[in-house]
Formats: structure tokens, C-alpha cells, sequence
């Protein structure tokens, strides 16, 4: 595409937004930046934008200007913004930041390895990109995570295969991208109030296979995303590769008496097991997170990578805090943050990690119901202790489903709150019992983000353990 001149718009400043305008900017298009919002952070960026050339309109996100001939956005949008309407019905394209970078890959563009899910991407890239890097594979962590896609892109640093989180938002804006292999890692309602609905939700997650050439990675535990691998319309010689935490069939790879195995790229696979890594490889070694290290070996083995660099990467990786993160262990009680489950299905996935638990959930439940969560998940409770806006619909769960499960409920949201969930969950808790902070909700009713809420916990764990001492 010839850019000189061309009128674009960019929705939205911030982490897509600004790389996006600069980028076109120095391809030469005339680049319009709108945002919803005019605060100082936001005026401040405005002038940094403005020095290039780059015009801004702050307080109206909503009009689109005249003679644009590209909408470029930031993957948060809603497609039912008023500036999109507008676009559609003036014949415009609108892409997401993902595309952008997709339509921007120069000759000899280094192949994307894609991962998408309602949990575990960004764990199951950096697992990749760990991989793909004891392989002696130049990579990079990218797209929803890590290096920015456009920097990754059109920087002047090679790579030979990008390690790729994508996002439900990012997919709905990105219609030509063509991963050489991707993997759905799992499907649970989310974000439904962006898409719509559940199936809309889903085949925005489906995109990330069409056009696959070497493998589609789906959850053998998932059957839905094996329905969206069979939905796809992929190069001849695309492969369906499963991963499932049982015994792998041929095509799979899985785990045979705790070790992680290969019957997917073997010469014989109906016959033969490449052994890949120990479970105790893998860090933390909890279910959910085996399942992640899985799909992650699925999608290196698919490019080529030895067994030997998936132990290593493995073995290499180290999570990102706030997930499943042990914080300490007080008086025979372990105290483990997993403040990154912000939704049920993630929060399922860490329940199911331990036994006995004392609880703490809560925060902004999203449109979300906690009954399956607490029926799953109520053998394990030796107590609960709610937080948050939302927690009510916790606590009525628990009434239901676990009616014999003492319950605290803290009706406070001042900065001291975090520090008496942590005491009420320790005067619960007894020796051999995990307090687990999978709050199941957003954090945005009490914190600034799940990072600042992890952080609290952890704070106050360890004020609780100086106690100890």
C-alpha cells in the first residue's frame, strides 16, 4: 500500500494507539488522532503526537473526520461505537493495531506462532518464546504482551518466528491475519458485554485459525475449540494438534505418569511417544498450567523445535506475578496469589490447583454467575472471604451451593481492606491449608488494576508473616 497522503484515523491514544500514529505518520500518511477522553495524561500525549505532525481531537471519539479513508483502532473499541457506524456506512476500512502490523511485515517477515483463549495466553507465550529461545530461535513475546507488534515489525531487529498473544478484541479488527500455526487454549464466557454474546465472543477466538498452514492447536478438554478447528478454512496440510493433561491419542500430546509427551510430531505416531519434559519442569506444576506448557510445546514442536529446548525452555520460564504466585507459607498455611483470575473460569482453573482452601473472591463480577464456580469448587472450601462490589453474588452462591462454609463478608473498600481479608483468612485457615486470592472479578471497583491488587495481598501477607517471625 502506497501510505503517502493517506488519511487515517487512529482510534484511541495509549499502547496501541501512539505506536499506531507514529508508524503511519512516518510511512507519510495524514494521521488524525481522535479520543474520548481530555484529561492532562491525555493532553500530554496529545502535544507529544502533535510535534510529528500528527492532528488530535481530545473529547470526541465519536465523529469521524472528514475525507478519512482508514479507521486504525484500539483493539478496546466496541464495534458498536458511533465513529465505526459512521465509517461502515461511508465504505471505510477499520482495522485493529494487529492488523496493522499483519498489512506492515516486510519480505522474508519472520512467521507468527499465535495464542488465543479466555486464560493462560500470556503464561503460554512467554512459555513459547522461552522455548522457541533455548532452540537458539531469535524471538520475541508479542501482540497483547511484551514487545509491541508494530515495533516488532518494523523495527530494525530481526526475528525468526514471533511468539504471539492475541486478544478477542485484537482478532475482531484483524481479518486478513494468517498465523502459520495458532492455538485456543480454552472458552468460557467473557467479555461479553464487547461482543454481544457468546457466539460472537467465539468466532472473533476462531479468526486466529483461519488461514493456518502447519498446525490449529486445540484443548482436548474444550471441545469447542476443536469445533472451531473444524470450522476453519486452513492451507492443505494444516494439522489439528490436541493437548490434554491424560494419556495423548495419536495427533496429541499429553502426559503419561508425569511426564509430558509427543505423539504429534513423530515419525509414528500411532505407535511411537517422544518424551518432551517432566512435570516438575513446568513452573508452577498445577493443572491448568501443564495444560499452557502443553499447547506451548505444541506450537514449537509444529515449527521444528527438539525436544530438548522444550525441557529447557520450561525449566528457563518464570511466570508473571499475580499468577498462582506463593507469596509465603505461615504456620503450615500457604498464601498464594492469583489476583490475574479475574473471571470465573480462570478462577475455576485455580480452585481446582488445591485443597483445603480458604478463599478470597470478589470485586467486579462483569455480568458474570457464580453458581457453577461454587458447586465445582465447594468440596474444597474450608472458608470464604469476600471483597468488592460485586461479592453478594458470591456470598449467595456459597448459600446455595456450600451452605456449610463459613463466610466473611467485609463491607469495606478503604485501602485496610485487603490487609483484614488476608487476617480474617489466616483466623480460617489451618495448618495445611492454602489462602487463595483468585477473586474471580475484575479489580477496578477497589484497585487501579489486578497488578495493584495482587500487590496488596502480597503486602499484607507479608506484614502478616513479619508477625510470625
Amino acid at each position: 500500500m502506497n501510505w503517502h497522503g493517506k488519511r487515517v484515523t487512529v482510534a484511541g491514544l495509549g499502547v496501541s494507539g501512539i505506536p499506531a500514529a507514529r508508524v503511519l505518520r512516518e510511512l507519510g500518511a495524514e494521521v488524525t488522532v481522535v479520543n474520548d477522553g481530555d484529561d492532562e495524561r491525555a493532553r500530554a500525549q496529545a502535544a507529544e503526537l502533535e510535534k510529528l505532525g500528527i492532528t488530535v481531537r481530545l473529547g470526541d471519539g465519536a465523529t469521524l473526520p472528514a475525507a478519512t479513508e482508514l479507521v486504525v483502532t484500539a483493539p478496546g473499541w466496541r464495534p458498536d461505537k458511533p465513529l465505526f457506524t459512521a465509517a461502515a456506512a461511508a465504505g471505510v476500512e477499520i482495522w485493529g493495531d494487529v492488523e496493522l502490523a499483519w498489512r506492515l511485515r516486510g519480505p522474508g517477515a519472520a512467521p507468527w506462532l499465535a495464542v488465543t483463549g479466555t486464560n493462560g495466553k500470556t503464561t503460554t507465550v512467554r512459555m513459547l518464546a522461552s522455548i522457541l529461545a533455548a532452540a537458539g530461535l531469535r524471538t520475541a513475546a508479542v501482540g497483547n504482551i511484551g514487545v509491541s507488534l508494530l515495533d516488532a515489525v518494523t523495527g530494525e531487529e530481526t526475528y525468526d518466528v514471533l511468539a504471539v498473544e492475541l486478544s478477542s478484541y485484537q482478532l475482531h479488527w484483524a481479518p486478513s491475519l494468517r498465523a502459520q500455526s495458532a492455538a485456543v487454549l480454552n472458552l468460557a464466557p467473557d467479555h461479553l458485554d464487547w461482543h454481544g454474546s457468546m457466539e460472537a465472543y467465539v468466532a472473533d477466538k476462531g479468526r486466529i485459525y483461519e488461514g493456518n498452514s502447519v498446525a490449529c492447536v486445540y484443548n482436548a478438554a474444550d471441545p469447542a475449540t476443536e469445533d472451531l478447528v473444524r470450522a476453519a478454512d486452513v492451507e492443505e496440510g494444516c494439522r489439528a494438534i490436541g493437548f490434554t493433561l491424560a494419556t495423548p491419542g495419536p495427533s496429541q500430546l499429553g502426559v503419561v505418569d508425569g511426564i509430558l509427551v509427543d505423539r504429534a510430531f513423530v515419525e509414528n505416531r500411532r505407535e511411537q511417544a517422544q518424551e518432551l519434559a517432566q512435570i516438575s519442569d513446568v513452573n508452577p506444576p498445577v493443572p491448568h498450567n501443564i495444560a499452557n506448557a502443553l499447547a506451548a510445546a505444541a506450537l514449537a514442536r509444529a515449527f521444528g523445535v527438539e525436544p530438548a529446548a522444550v525441557r529447557d525452555g520450561l525449566r528457563a520460564f518464570r511466570p508473571d506475578p499475580h499468577r498462582i504466585e506463593q507469596v509465603a507459607d505461615i504456620g503450615g498455611v500457604t498464601y498464594i496469589d492469583d489476583s490475574k483470575a479475574t473471571n470465573t473460569h480462570a478462577a475455576e482453573a485455580s480452585l481446582a490447583a488445591y485443597d483445603p482452601i480458604v478463599w478470597i473472591a470478589g470485586g467486579l463480577a462483569k455480568g458474570a454467575t457464580f453458581d457453577e464456580l461454587v458447586a465445582a469448587s465447594a468440596r474444597r472450601l474450608r472458608g470464604a472471604v469476600l471483597i468488592g462490589a460485586d461479592r453478594a453474588l458470591i456470598r449467595e452462591a456459597l448459600a446455595r451451593h456450600a451452605p456449610e462454609v463459613p463466610v466473611v463478608d467485609l463491607d469495606r473498600t478503604d485501602t485496610g481492606a485487603m490487609s483484614a481479608a488476608v487476617r480474617e483468612a489466616a483466623r480460617l485457615a489451618q495448618p495445611g491449608d492454602t489462602v487463595l486470592m483468585a477473586p474471580a472479578c475484575a479489580s477496578m471497583d477497589m484497585f487501579a488494576n489486578y497488578n495493584k491488587r495482587g500487590e496488596a495481598f502480597a503486602d499484607a501477607v507479608r506484614a502478616l508473616a513479619a508477625e510470625h517471625v
